[in-house]
């Protein structure tokens, strides 16, 4: 199997010791499109769980998208919205062993490798003991949905890692 270096990156020049393999979202971007004062009295938003309007319901999982020769994962953590009824499952046995049905729902934040990922169908299969969990897309020919489907490639992570620089 291929290991994952570091790399030098082309948007800062510099060499960084590991290439990053892991990114995600702090909120559903329903979040990001209101004003701070909204954000306040909309939504109640923790690391893992999102209400908003105490009418939608939002977790959050992991997109793990293997990293051909390797075995490691490209890892996306994202918000996928939820009915209430399975909301509400998944927050009464987020901690306990007991292994819940996959759930149906969608996606719920903008990429900004990919173009319109929100409101892309999506499967969660929740984990036990807290881990959060692993989100399956639709199989359709969305380039996110692919990527899942069949692997990146190294040089593709780094594509990522490029256009995603603090640098910028």
């Amino acid at each position: 199997m291929t290991n994952i270096n570091g790399y030098t990156c082309n948007c800062c020049g510099k060499y960084h010791e590991e290439l990053p393999t892991s990114y995600g979202n702090p909120a559903p971007v329903y979040y990001h499109i209101v004003s701070p004062e909204e954000q306040e009295d909309r939504f109640e938003l923790n690391e893992d769980l999102c209400i908003m309007d105490n009418e939608h319901f939002f977790i959050r999982g992991c997109i793990e998208i293997p990293i051909n020769g390797t075995d490691e994962y490209l890892i996306w953590g994202v918000w996928v919205s939820l009915s209430e009824t399975n909301f509400n499952k998944v927050k009464e046995n987020w901690d306990t062993q007991e292994l819940l049905e996959p759930m149906y729902g969608w996606l719920s934040p903008t990429l900004p490798c990919y173009t319109d990922t929100v409101n892309l169908k999506a499967l969660v299969h929740p984990r036990p003991d807290g881990i959060r969990p692993y989100i399956e897309l639709e199989p359709t020919d969305h380039p996110l949905a692919v990527e899942l489907r069949d692997g990146v490639s190294i040089e593709r992570v780094k594509e990522i890692a490029v256009e995603l620089c603090d640098n910028k």
